[in-house]
């Protein structure tokens, strides 16, 4: 008797091992000083990978026909195309450019 493929069921203590160590990896890197633009890849990354464990093997995607996960392929890659073309408006400081500063010195225009 042949076994069907949904009877093979994957090993979910490694899964949450792997998910725990890429979890500890992403602590590593969110707490040193450096780039952010580096740090945001770095993480958005690592939570990519997270994401793929946690479909393909706890929702099961792994095991789902091929429709299943184009559905949910096809958002995830706009998702990450948002993020990479939003990167230069979350990562530039220039925000605090258009924020008046207070006068050093008030000097009257207006003869005595």
């Amino acid at each position: 008797m042949a076994k069907n493929e949904h009877d093979k069921h994957p090993r979910y203590m490694l899964i949450f091992l792997w998910l725990a160590i890429l979890t500890a990896i992403e602590i590593g890197v969110a707490i040193p000083e450096y780039s952010i633009v580096i740090k945001a890849i770095l993480l958005i990354g690592l939570a990519c990978g997270k994401a793929f464990l946690v479909a393909a093997y706890f929702m099961h995607l792994k095991l789902e026909k091929r429709t299943l996960s184009v559905i949910v392929i096809i958002p995830f890659l706009i998702c990450v195309f948002l993020v990479i073309m939003l990167m230069p408006d979350l990562t530039t400081d220039t925000r605090h450019n258009a924020i008046e500063k207070p006068a050093e010195k008030v000097v009257e225009s207006t003869p005595h």
